[in-house]
């Protein structure tokens, strides 16, 4: 009688025996009816749903060389968290769809899992993956649906900012950036393909600097808060803080002016960097800011630009475009 091998290949079980191995990780349900069935059923205590869907892909989104199971479930769990907290809903529930090659092993299956329910607890206590689906693919993705509840809430768009409000930031802006360009200039063999972090050859915060990018931790948590506390708009800084900002602006038809000296010590990275998954918010000018929002700019008039620095004009070309910025990435 053969043995079963140690670690399988996904194409060398069924998709039941890869389901199960996933179920026995994800930890306890919290709906009404979790997985094993068609569907999951979840509360909406004021009948409202916050809804958000999110996809990593091999090659754009991430690298397997440099990222283990475990941190590409913890990050595929956090960028959608964040965009619920950025409505400033609370995290109930992720669905998670896996595209996996036939050649993948099972124990990457298994830290993936481990990843995402791990972020759960940290990020958003509560939640938990309640459903998804498995199917075959030549290229890894990773399909992430988020939903959460407002709690009767307003939800906070980004469309409410008004000319007066003080612009504030939750959370980190150009680290993940940081991390980002590190594993470019280290991680790379001489024909420019990822090899494997090493992680003691890394300063402190060098290291710091990687987490940032492979394991996102956006402070969950003060999304709600801050819509309790009176924002007037609010969004997840994904592609970056211009970029994002300018969307925020264009939304609300104002001005976002940025305060550089807020910024840290390498402004420019906190401007044009991405994938830190802050929380950027707008919040009256009269009533302190919440704990863990620290105050960066300013909301004026529409003026020529969506976006000022210091009350100039931003001259760089900051934030990330997957369609525009891909190829110049090393895809």
């Amino acid at each position: 009688m053969t043995e079963p091998k140690a670690d399988p290949m996904v194409g060398e079980l069924s998709e039941a025996a890869v389901l199960g191995a996933i179920l026995a990780r994800i930890g306890p349900s919290a709906a009404l009816v979790g997985p094993g069935d068609d569907a999951a059923v979840l509360e909406a205590p004021d009948g409202r749903i916050v809804a958000t869907v999110d996809t990593l892909v091999h090659g754009p989104d991430f690298r397997l060389a440099w990222s283990t199971g475990f941190d590409l479930g913890w990050k595929a769990a956090a960028v959608n968290l964040a965009d619920v907290a950025a409505m400033g809903a609370r995290p109930t529930a992720l669905l998670v769809a896996l595209a996996l090659p036939e050649a993948t092993r099972l124990s990457f299956v298994t830290a993936l899992a481990d990843g995402l329910r791990a972020a759960c607890a940290a990020l958003a206590p509560g939640c938990a993956v309640e459903g998804g689906d498995l199917t075959v693919s030549d290229t890894l993705t990773v399909a992430v649906t988020a939903l959460g509840a407002l709690d009767g809430a307003r939800p906070v768009r980004r469309s409410g900012a008004r000319p007066g409000d003080a612009l504030a930031l939750a959370g980190e802006a150009g680290l993940a950036a940081d991390g980002l360009r590190i594993l470019f200039d280290r991680f790379r063999d001489a024909d420019g393909r990822p090899v494997a972090v090493d992680r003691g050859a890394l300063r402190p915060e060098q290291r710091r600097a990687v987490d940032a990018q492979l394991r996102p931790s956006p402070p969950i948590l003060l999304g709600p808060a801050a819509a309790r506390a009176g924002a007037t708009a609010m969004m997840d800084v994904s592609d970056g803080l211009v970029l994002d900002a300018t969307r925020l602006a264009d939304a609300s038809q104002v001005t976002v002016d940025l305060d550089p000296t807020a910024l840290g010590p390498d402004p420019d990275a906190a401007l044009a960097g991405g994938e830190d998954h802050a929380l950027l918010a707008a919040f009256p000018a009269t009533m302190p800011l919440p704990e863990g929002f620290r105050r960066i700019g300013r909301i004026a008039d529409r003026g020529p630009g969506a976006v000022t620095v210091a009350g100039a004009p931003y001259a760089g070309r900051g934030g990330w475009d997957p369609y525009r910025d891909w190829d110049a990435a090393g895809g």
